[in-house]
């Protein structure tokens, strides 16, 4: 996230600070291990999980906050890759969303009218079991409308790093994401996971979409600011 998507980043903590929330982001943090772990490597997945548990002070904190939806999932898992390490740390991770929603998020200060549909990461929805509190935090924005399409669910093709290893089938998966999203022609496209963010992005653009792609905390720091 902060080197592609440093725009997230930077919008996550202005709207947790703006719900009261003091954000703290460790120096000694590093990947989380996902797309290692995904492409079989998990020897290596489980050394960089070692290191971020080393990073992560948890006596002070209330949460482990993650915008990625890969990355929250493989935190959360990185109980079952160190047994008897990372239970505490596990057990502490929640998604953006899931987090603001249990909080109880405070209103909104401005209007956005926009059509928005939500498109639910695989790793967020399955993976995590998270799919009603994205969609409840977005529907909190004053002007906004949720409209549904036709594939929230299903797999956008970009897979961790299936758009790379396999990408004849990875774009037969998009166009059909895509096929959904151009029957609702929304406003904005909005999903939490940067895999999810950039191949729906660009198919959109090859589709000739209007829509812009952005991560759900964006629409919330927008209408914060």
């Amino acid at each position: 996230m902060p080197e592609l998507f440093g725009s997230v980043n930077r919008a996550t903590v202005r709207v947790l600070a703006r719900n009261g929330f003091d954000v703290v982001v460790p120096r000694g943090q590093g990947c989380c291990g996902a797309l290692q772990a995904h492409a079989g490597d998990e020897a290596f997945a489980h050394g960089l999980a070692h290191r971020n548990l080393a990073a992560f002070d948890l006596r002070d904190v209330d949460a482990v906050v993650s915008n990625s939806a890969g990355c929250g999932a493989a935190l959360r898992e990185a109980k079952d890759w160190l047994p008897g390490e990372a239970e505490a740390f596990s057990s502490r991770v929640r998604d953006v969303c899931e987090f603001l929603d249990e909080a109880g998020l405070r209103a909104c200060a401005g209007r956005i009218v926009l059509r928005v549909c939500y498109d639910d990461p695989c790793h967020l929805v399955h993976a995590q079991r998270v799919k009603d509190a994205p969609r409840r935090v977005l529907a909190s924005i004053p002007g906004l409308v949720l409209v549904p399409h036709d594939d929230p669910t299903s797999c956008c093709g970009a897979a961790g790093t299936y758009n790379l290893t396999h990408r004849a089938m990875s774009r037969a998966v998009l166009a059909r994401k895509l096929d959904a999203l151009a029957a609702a022609d929304p406003d904005v496209i909005a999903t939490g996971n940067p895999g999810c963010l950039m191949q729906i992005a660009a198919g959109a653009r090859e589709r000739g979409l209007r829509a812009r792609v952005v991560h759900p905390v964006e629409l919330l720091d927008e209408s914060y600011s």
